[in-house]
């Protein structure tokens, strides 16, 4: 018996390949595909069943290319309802894999048709539970994802029977291997592993303590913030299907001339997305551009920030294009029609306007403070980040709302906006979307949050009532 985690650290996502006699079964796939087919390779063994644990939000499958690449079905559990061909596991459905077999547990609460899979050694004894986002490390799935027209409250009642009925008997030293691990949005408080056993489980999970349903439900509902407008994007697409990833590929890593790509962006529809690196992106950009950077969470942001009806062209750092590519196809964008050869040099050689962002040290922002009346501090970390500790008089704008017109609507074009986040990745995606709403006086803070408290004499704020 074989398993191998494929932990993908910018997404938390966690996808599994399992093998026994040369027989084998991956888990959660990613849209990109090679990886699985790759290691089936490598080891001479054929890719003989593909399970999905439910509708994923947060990122899409690779199911159905990997489907149509090995002819192998895809595995749902029971009211997975979709519009292409797979396999509904009845609860208890047992699937032969060599000489171990995985056992279909339909566990509803994080959505209706999650399902876990019990996967038993050759002597039929419970060895490990792919528990997609029933469980994780130290939390459980959010119950307000669901496609249904239920409540998150009812949701979790029914989360709960799931636990009770369905994990909590499995034998202690079953190995628990979850969806996510920490940083994904799919629960509230990840743990720090990406995967533990049954017994640590009922040991450390708030979760899993001995509480009523009632306790329960409270405890797993409280301090949810909104999911990230692309979860129910992807959750669709999963569903319903998409285009095939070679195709995609293909596309959006097509050379343009510059030419070709002043074209495109003369569309008021098409974003010129900047993946380079943070420092590079301030000093000189095309003009309205949005800046992601590849070094950060660059799928998540992408999904939260960008519309997915308009078109991207891509500046990339050299030889990074298919990456771009790949990272943002995951979470559900196809619509890439290509980078401008040459990057951002080919523009400006060219001698094309440019647009820079003037990044400032934490002690220059000190300085500043008590001499400029127009001065705002713009800190665009979370609610409970900024709780933690901010500036005095710091306008929390998390960037997860940077888009919201009536967020934006505090801020005034006569205004020299000094941005941070916790460590600088953040606030130049901040200074850009910013831009692009036609605020020009911006500064970026290098080093955020992290930099500006190890100053001597800096005043701390605390929010307590903001505080997870």
């Amino acid at each position: 018996m074989f398993i191998q985690q494929l932990y993908t650290a910018c997404l938390s996502e966690a996808a599994y390949y399992i093998e026994s006699n040369g027989e084998a079964a991956v888990i959660d796939p990613l849209r990109d595909i090679d990886q699985y087919i790759q290691l089936a390779k490598d080891r001479k063994a054929t890719i003989k069943y593909i399970f999905e644990t439910h509708f994923h939000a947060d990122f899409v499958s690779g199911h159905i290319d990997l489907s149509n690449a090995t002819g192998a079905p895809i595995i749902f559990g029971p009211q997975a309802n979709t519009d292409f061909k797979v396999h509904n596991a009845t609860d208890g459905e047992v699937f032969a894999l060599g000489e171990i077999s995985l056992t279909a547990l339909h566990t509803p609460g994080h959505t209706l048709e999650s399902t876990c899979y019990l996967l038993k050694d050759k002597d039929s004894k419970p060895h490990a539970v792919f528990t997609g986002d029933t469980l994780f490390v130290g939390d459980v799935g959010r119950p307000d994802l669901s496609s249904g027209n239920m409540s998150s409250e009812e949701l979790a009642v029914i989360l709960y029977n799931s636990l009770q009925n369905k994990v909590l008997p499995l034998p202690d030293d079953v190995i628990v291997y979850p969806a996510h691990g920490p940083g994904s949005s799919c629960g509230k408080n990840l743990g720090p592993e990406t995967f533990s056993t049954i017994a640590e489980q009922k040991a450390t999970n708030y979760a899993l303590q001995p509480q009523t349903v009632e306790e329960f439900v409270k405890s797993v509902t409280e301090g949810l913030k909104d999911a990230p407008v692309y979860f129910a994007i992807n959750a669709s697409i999963n569903k319903k299907g998409y285009e095939n990833i070679d195709r995609v590929i293909m596309r959006g890593t097509t050379a343009l001339d510059l030419a070709t790509f002043k074209h495109l962006k003369s569309n008021n529809d098409t974003i010129v997305l900047d993946t380079r690196n943070a420092t590079l992106f301030t000093e000189g950009f095309i003009p309205q551009s949005v800046f992601i950077g590849l070094e950060g969470r660059f799928a998540e942001w992408a999904g939260s920030l960008l519309p997915f009806d308009h078109d991207l062209i891509l500046i990339t750092p050299a030889g990074q294009e298919k990456e771009t590519v790949v990272r943002l196809s995951r979470v559900g964008f196809e619509n890439m029609l290509g980078y401008l050869d040459g990057g951002f040099e080919t523009w400006k050689n060219a001698g094309e306007p440019i647009d820079i962002i003037v990044d400032i040290e934490p002690d220059e922002l000190m300085m500043d403070i008590p001499y400029d009346p127009n001065l705002l501090v713009v800190d665009v970390r979370k609610e409970a980040e900024f709780g933690d500790g901010h500036l005095p008089d710091a306008h929390n704008l998390p960037l997860d709302t940077m888009n919201d017109i009536v967020e934006l609507a505090n801020l005034e074009e006569s205004q020299n906006l000094y941005v941070y986040c916790a460590g600088g990745y953040r606030s130049v995606i901040a200074c850009s979307l910013l831009k692009r709403h036609g605020f020009n006086n911006i500064r970026n803070v290098l080093g955020g949050w992290g930099k500006i408290k190890e100053l001597e004499n800096v005043k701390i704020v605390k929010e307590p009532r903001v505080l997870n």
